[in-house]
């Protein structure tokens, strides 16, 4: 009976937290343009997700106060006005200035574009992924590609991904022919496993489960499964996590370079110092979501069984050689992974 309750308050708590934390004097000061900017952004996540109100709602919120009104974002859920892919033509031929993505979406923009989305099998924890992305050159990578289309790419978090499914995985033949929703290189690692994994966008993804379309999914892990209701209808929810993954932000550079130097900085600003903090305030909610999956949904955690990982493990070594052979830039991306995994004892 107090599950619910205490998931409420840790829920207030943190949201409180992220306000806080953020919600600094304005940076703009008084040098804020006459009039008011607004900007159009074209998200990836369905309004049902948990990041369309606590990824980009926060940052609207926090950059009109910082701005004191004066530049606005116009929200648009997936599908709204494009979705999945679709969105970063959109923001490079300058339709809309600002959208959200996957970076699995730019696999043929980038050649470090994988490396931004994360590799599966390899990093383990959030904060590994952070380090590479921001620290150790991933996400600049990324961008010496997409600055000939005039895109800029900014991470906007670091999330676990992990699968829930509506059978039961018991052995690698459980897992044959299983149709999972996925992206990207996890369309690879899953089917390099007899997975039968297939691209759905998230707009589209619960009729795909509820109907059978698909028998499980990995958006993100526990929070997407809550905040996108796929525990109705897959009451598995399967670990070890399969990558630490990213979402990130696309701005059309002529956009942003023609925006007042006070609200480009405060925008810059703010998405930059809000990767951190998101990150780190996912990985908190990940543990409330999955706990109050279990107490309120039903929802039992499961392993993958050992066979399954071992074909798993297998395939991340060769899609991390694969996309190291995609260019110059690639295989930088594959060195940083290869570094820190040697570091960390990984490897």
């Amino acid at each position: 009976m107090t599950n619910k309750p205490q998931g409420m308050n840790r829920r207030a708590m943190l949201r409180g937290a992220a306000v806080a934390a953020v919600a600094t004097p304005a940076l703009v000061g008084k040098a804020i343009a006459a009039g008011e900017v607004t900007w159009r952004v074209q998200a990836h996540w369905p309004k049902a997700s948990s990041s369309f109100t606590d990824s980009l709602g926060v940052v609207a919120t926090l950059l009109e106060e910082r701005t004191e009104g004066a530049f606005k974002l116009e929200l648009l859920g997936a599908g709204e006005f494009a979705k999945g892919p679709d969105i970063y033509n959109i923001v490079r031929k300058g339709v809309v200035p600002m959208g959200t993505i996957s970076p699995s979406y730019i696999l043929d923009s980038a050649e470090a574009a994988s490396f931004a989305y994360g590799i599966p099998g390899t990093l383990r924890q959030s904060w590994e992924m952070e380090h590479a992305i921001k620290n150790l050159g991933i996400e600049d990578l990324v961008n010496e590609d997409l600055a000939s289309e005039g895109v800029r790419l900014m991470s906007e978090k670091v999330l676990p991904t992990e699968m829930v499914v509506s059978k039961k995985i018991e052995s690698a033949a459980d897992f044959q022919g299983l149709k999972i929703r996925s992206s990207g290189k996890m369309l690879d690692y899953l089917a390099a496993a007899g997975a039968a994994p297939q691209f759905v966008p998230g707009s589209e993804l619960y009729q795909s489960l509820s109907s059978g379309v698909v028998d499980g999914a990995h958006w993100g892990a526990a929070i997407g499964a809550q905040s996108m209701s796929l525990w109705e209808v897959c009451k598995y929810h399967y670990k070890p996590v399969l990558a630490q993954t990213t979402d990130a932000f696309i701005l059309n550079e002529d956009a942003l370079a023609e925006l007042p130097d006070d609200l480009r900085t405060a925008l810059v600003d703010l998405i930059s110092n809000r990767f951190f903090l998101r990150s780190a305030e996912y990985q908190h909610k990940e543990a409330i979501a999955l706990s109050e999956g279990v107490a309120n949904d039903g929802v039992e955690v499961m392993q993958l069984p050992q066979d399954v990982l071992e074909m798993l493990a297998a395939a991340s070594k060769t899609i991390l050689e694969e996309e190291g052979q995609k260019g110059e830039k690639a295989a930088k991306a594959a060195d940083i992974y290869r570094t820190l995994m040697s570091d960390l004892g990984y490897a």
